[in-house]
């Protein structure tokens, strides 16, 4: 019945095929003479119209007469402040706007926006719109009015809260999450804005009084911009903007002194244990002063592009190309007006953890030790030049460059000089910013994994390693596992978890199961029905908003796949493992020279054994050693692209279905997500229509 589990995840991950055009070549060019470059191109971005109302609300005005659209955003640029104790209320804040005003009911607003085919958006220090031009002064008025006269409701504020907890909980489990958080806290302390993070406890103990004080201290227009562009005239902007915004009142905001940051002494590895984590995420961390008024700012563009921008850069080629160890590995260090972080990020499997520690400080060092190549170098300049006159194109982009030289204080012509100033970085500054900025010796490598898989191996690189909870607090290191006692072997711990279940004679019994999961996946809500009979009989349908999406049926001897319609064989692989089962529940019949016991380890809390079921692809499991049920399995296969794949998949909320055990909640992983399917009918030993695995 698990394998089933498998199969479904390796649907999710049916790729389509792309299509390609042919075109022909109309002039033919001499390709022994190589082009020669022509000069930078001359960026005439124009200034946008602006004004200054009395109350400090600074209006930016960029027209565009091409489409009849128009869009207006306000953003509030205050300096970052520390929550502390009220960590969350600001999200809860940005969540609240718009949730009804002192003139119109929250779905009367929703209902009116809707009508008129706009789009309104509130953060805690901004809100958006966008619509037709004709609509404009009409959404316009909504959008100031949700943002200068917000009715925040006990109901909707118990409502917000419930959903961010239910968001922080969920994110427990993620790798990527954990690490994030648990980064900017080492990173900058949790003291520091840029570090703090909302809690599920520091959420509950938030009042609606909170949000409401937060919102009259800091929604103020003494740093805001009002930034409008598209199809409007800004003669009639003025008087728009002062009829909404005009009775907007200023205030003193509180004095905050942010706390200094300081790097480590020396590199060492800073290490999350996750003991459910299939893949590692390592980062190298470290923080520095970079403003985009800084003269090195377009060089350092230039150089972590070459770093780990793209996917030509150094990281991406080592350790996707050349290595295969992760999909895709990145580096990034981008302006802050108070301070910087320096990043290289990649997610690897457990067991190439050390291995990528070594190959992304090797590429660091590289690019400050050695001179990049001039093509190289012509290369990400060209790639520059191609992006940003594209986005110049767009009015949002010129709104948008005209606000950054405002709020950053840069020269009128920053813009206009980019690509000068692109062209300008030679090799040598290229070098000269890495040693500056990319920092190898003073870095935290922060490793968010599995202890029990990679620790070993870490140890041997020598760095001091300093461990630390989901919530960045110094811990011990992770307990390792644990001896398994002379008395138990793998024939014992299976002989528990059939009893477990209801009894070996019992399963025997069950000659067909057909369940039903729900679940969601990128949004998207789905419904899965399985449908098995002894010994291999198998028929799968995913479907989404009431149509089967996904169908895989396999019939003893062979098999097929549909994907929206498209048909296709089952691949022999599956179809030899298929035709390999022997019934329903597959540890009936494991053979006991296959199987080998691995220690004690912890899972999800709770001590299990580990058990190594050895074949074509290994499957490793863990049952629970007080109750015998299986808690998790991970079992490695190809994937689409014949690269090796770890699919773990956790069991739990065991209830009792005609007296056998049955788990109704199963987690696992398929495209970097996590999937939660929960059971919601199951009928055992139906007899099933005719065709049904045809």
């Amino acid at each position: 019945m698990k394998k089933v589990i498998f199969i479904f995840v390796l649907s999710l991950l049916v790729i389509s095929c792309s299509t390609s055009k042919k075109g022909t070549m109309t002039k033919v060019f001499d390709r022994n003479i190589q082009p020669k470059p022509g000069p930078a191109p001359k960026i005439n971005l124009g200034q946008p119209q602006t004004f200054t109302l009395p109350n400090g609300l600074k209006v930016l005005v960029v027209e565009n007469h091409k489409l009849p659209r128009a869009s207006a955003t306000l953003t509030i640029d205050n300096e970052p402040f520390f929550e502390g104790e009220r960590a969350g209320v600001s999200g809860l804040l940005g969540s609240l706007l718009g949730s009804g005003t002192t003139s119109i009911s929250k779905d009367n607003f929703n209902e009116k926006v809707d009508f008129l085919g706009a789009h309104i958006n509130y953060g805690s220090q901004s809100a958006r719109m966008s619509s037709l031009s004709k609509f404009f002064p009409e959404v316009f008025a909504l959008m100031a009015d949700g943002a200068l006269n917000p009715v925040f409701s006990q109901e909707e504020f118990d409502k917000k809260v419930a959903q961010t907890v239910d968001g922080i909980k969920s994110g427990e489990k993620s790798v990527q999450t954990i690490a994030s958080r648990v980064e900017n806290v080492l990173a900058f302390g949790r003291n520091h804005p840029y570090g703090e993070f909302t809690t599920v406890e520091s959420v509950k103990n938030l009042k609606l009084q909170d949000v409401k004080e937060l919102y009259n201290t800091y929604y103020k227009p003494n740093n805001a911009y009002l930034v409008i562009v598209g199809d409007v005239k800004f003669s009639e902007i003025e008087t728009l903007v002062k009829q909404n915004f005009g009775k907007w009142t200023t205030g003193n905001l509180p004095e905050y002194n942010m706390p200094k940051v300081n790097n480590v002494l020396e590199t060492e590895i800073d290490f999350i244990n996750m003991p459910n984590a299939s893949q590692t995420q390592v980062s190298v961390v470290s923080t520095t002063n970079l403003k985009m008024t800084d003269p090195d700012y377009h060089a350092v563009l230039v150089a972590n592009q070459i770093l780990g921008g793209d996917f030509n850069s150094y990281l991406n080629m080592n350790l996707r190309e050349a290595h295969g160890y992760t999909y895709g590995a990145r580096s990034s260090l981008r302006p802050n007006k108070y301070i910087s972080k320096f990043k290289t990020s990649t997610q690897v499997r457990n067991a190439v953890a050390d291995s990528t520690v070594i190959e992304t400080l090797k590429e660091i060092n590289r690019i400050r030790t050695e001179m990049v190549t001039a093509k190289n170098l012509k290369n990400v300049k060209a790639g520059y030049a191609g992006k940003f006159v594209m986005a110049v194109e767009k009015p949002e982009t010129v709104a948008r460059y005209a606000l950054n030289i405002e709020k950053y204080n840069l020269p009128k012509d920053f813009y206009e000089n980019y690509l000068e100033k692109i062209n300008a970085v030679s090799i040598a500054d290229v070098q000269r910013v890495a040693q500056k900025y990319f920092n190898k010796d003073n870095a935290r490598i922060i490793i968010t994994s599995k202890g029990l898989d990679v620790l070993t191996n870490l140890e041997k690189l020598g760095y001091k390693i300093n461990y630390f909870d989901k919530e960045g607090n110094p811990t011990n290191k992770p307990t390792m596992q644990k001896e398994v006692g002379s008395d138990v072997t793998p024939t014992t711990v299976l002989d528990k978890y059939f009893k477990a279940l209801g009894g070996k004679e019992k399963l025997k019994t069950i000659k067909s199961i057909e369940q039903v999961y729900e679940m969601s996946m990128q949004g998207m809500q789905m419904t899965q029905a399985m449908r098995m009979q002894n010994p291999n009989l198998m028929s799968m349908e995913t479907s989404m908003m009431g149509q089967v999406a996904f169908k895989m049926v396999f019939d003893g001897e062979t098999g097929y796949m549909e994907q929206m319609g498209s048909k296709m064989p089952m691949p022999k692989e599956q179809i030899a493992e298929m035709k390999a089962k022997k019934g329903l529940f597959e540890e009936l019949f494991y053979e006991a020279s296959n199987l080998s016991l691995d220690g004690i380890i912890p899972v999800n809390g709770k001590d299990a054994y580990k058990m190594l079921i050895t074949g074509e692809n290994q499957t490793v499991k863990y049952f629970d050693v007080i109750t015998g049920l299986l808690l998790k399995e991970e079992k490695t296969s190809k994937g689409p692209d014949g690269s090796d794949m770890l699919i773990p998949t956790s069991y739990s909320d065991y209830k009792e279905v005609n007296g056998v055990l049955f788990p109704h909640v199963i987690s696992t992983k398929a495209m970097g997500q996590d999937i939660e399917m929960t059971l919601k009918t199951i009928e055992l030993n139906k007899e099933f229509l005719e065709g049904t695995f045809k």
